[in-house]
């Protein structure tokens, strides 16, 4: 949960691997994958942006200031824990934010159940 407006607690939204691929069918998501560079190469979702989870602990305005505030950003990792993290100061800079939910592994998961996507 973030702490929004007042002290009021917000939770951070979270979306599924099926919604994602919705998304990805019909309009084009900002995805930010929060994993290492090597590990994004592997296997990330198509046309996701890699900014890896220390570059933005240690960079926090330099990095943030690049993102758009003005569309939801669907945060992603390898199991959903350093997203949380990430996505949480995102949040806390009045972005929309969303987590995707099992993060990278998930949605490998959803995605060999289908037989299809398969990224590089």
């Amino acid at each position: 949960m973030k702490e929004g407006i007042g002290g009021i607690k917000v939770e951070i939204k979270k979306i599924t691997p099926q919604e994602l691929a919705e998304q990805l069918r019909n309009k084009k998501p900002f995805v930010l994958d929060v994993r290492a560079e090597e590990k994004f190469q592997d296997y990330h979702v198509e046309n996701a942006y890699n900014i890896p989870k220390s570059v933005i602990l240690e960079n926090q305005e330099d990095v943030i200031s690049t993102l758009p505030k003005d569309t939801e950003i669907i945060v992603t990792c390898t199991t959903g824990n350093s997203a949380a993290k990430c996505a949480q100061i995102l949040a806390d800079k009045n972005y929309q934010v969303t987590l995707l939910e099992g993060g990278i592994t998930a949605w490998k998961d959803y995605n060999q159940k289908k037989g299809g996507e398969k990224h590089e």
